[in-house]
């Protein structure tokens, strides 16, 4: 590696930070996405984690230990059994809202699976002890009755926070609140063709969702989708903000003609062509180098397929 300029920081990949922290990939991805392991923007390397930050996590107390045990993810039956309550009490709770799930798969049955931070589930339970024991309120009880599920909008919630705490970008900041929003939603939200193809263009996907049309890349299609009116019009609000302040900050400027008519005088020789100038992509105008995909090495975007967009297809069950 050549050296580093004076008061340039040491950086290194997300594979090999994840070795050094001792972490699979999946609970690598997992500690950026919850905070525990913070990442920088390096010009056209994307985001990489800074040495110093591989230095306070391994002098940390416990490492590395305590730090797996702050990744810990548990389903509905093992988080019943962390909190000392039924199955049925557990899914309740979480359907009302009292902790979010950080990510979630589609089992062989078509049946969302979600999981919750082990280490956010212990500090509910000495946070609202009175919710683990006797009846569920009765306020509680009659949201539910009528179907209350929360699980699926706090996870979209926690993500575009996630996304968010990632960039200081005006644009790329309105391309996380398109992330929940249908379409059609954005097509109301963002007139300009312009600014709705670079809003395109960055995008990130909220979680990847699995090739082909079967069971599992519709369950995922569905949950990465506000369908709420009020988160709708939570997320409409927001993005109607960032684009007006993202138009103040750096305006996209119309695009170039392909051609130019150039008229030509009676019996002259015909004038060749002009030279079309080299133009990049939208997105790399306005975001500085090449753009890494988002917050982790696995995340895809959503729209076009396009030289500057990053995608990705598992056969696997789609994990946040």
């Amino acid at each position: 590696m050549p050296p580093l300029p004076d008061g340039a920081e040491e950086t290194v990949a997300f594979d090999r930070a994840a070795r050094e922290l001792g972490l699979k990939r999946g609970e690598f991805e997992l500690a950026v996405q919850l905070g525990e392991v913070r990442t920088v923007a390096v010009g056209a390397m994307g985001r990489r984690v800074a040495r110093a930050e591989l230095l306070r996590l391994a002098a940390a107390e416990g490492f590395p230990s305590a730090l797996r045990a702050r990744l810990r993810v548990v389903g509905t039956a093992e988080g019943a059994e962390l909190l000392g309550i039924s199955q049925g009490r557990f899914t309740r709770l979480a359907r009302g809202g009292f902790f979010t799930p950080v990510r979630f798969y589609v089992n062989r049955y078509r049946a969302v699976v979600w999981l919750y931070p082990a280490a956010e589930l212990g500090a509910f339970a000495g946070r609202e002890p009175a919710l683990l024991t006797g009846r569920i309120p009765a306020g509680l009880r009659a949201t539910l009755d009528e179907g209350e599920d929360q699980r699926a909008a706090g996870w979209r919630r926690r993500r575009v926070e996630q996304l968010l705490a990632r960039t200081d970008n005006p644009w790329e900041r309105a391309a996380v609140w398109c992330a929940p929003l249908a379409p059609a939603e954005l097509d109301a939200v963002v007139t300009d063709p312009a600014e709705r193809a670079c809003l395109r263009e960055l995008m990130p996907r909220l979680a990847p969702v699995p090739a082909g049309t079967g069971p599992a890349a519709e369950v995922t299609a569905a949950l990465v989708t506000a369908d709420d009116p009020a988160e709708i019009r939570r997320c409409r609000a927001a993005l109607e903000t960032c684009v007006r302040d993202a138009r103040e900050a750096r305006p996209i400027q119309p695009p170039v003609p392909r051609s130019t008519e150039v008229a030509e005088a009676p019996g002259s020789e015909p004038a060749p062509p002009p030279a079309r100038p080299r133009r990049l992509p939208l997105w790399h105008r306005l975001v500085r180098g090449r753009r890494s995909a988002t917050d982790g090495p696995t995340t895809p975007y959503r729209g076009r397929k396009s030289p500057s967009c990053t995608t990705e297809t598992s056969s696997r069950p789609a994990r946040s």
